[in-house]
């Protein structure tokens, strides 16, 4: 699976290289499956998702074209298991 992301680097005064990420979300309030993640009330966020043939794509893009990324996946190519265990304090 491929998500939609950014990273940059910066040599720190100490000579350390600072690596640091970020995943890019959208809005999922209306997303089939992704609506259910978070709590009541609470903004839906879905990572931005890549099809196999967007990897390229995306990694070679003009930054004016990196909102053409900015889409829900499509919830019947996704699937979930439940944890019946997710947010319960472990003992």
């Amino acid at each position: 699976m491929g998500v939609a992301g950014l990273w940059a680097s910066k040599r720190l005064e100490s000579g350390e290289d600072l690596l640091t990420f970020t995943m890019l979300t959208v809005n999922a309030d209306d997303h089939e499956l992704f609506k259910h993640f978070h709590k009541p009330g609470d903004e839906k966020r879905m990572v931005v998702i890549l099809h196999e043939h967007q990897y390229d794509d995306w990694l070679t893009a003009a930054p004016s074209k990196s909102m053409d990324f900015m889409r829900q996946y499509p919830a019947h190519l996704l699937y979930s298991t439940p944890d019946p265990d997710r947010g319960k304090k472990k003992r």
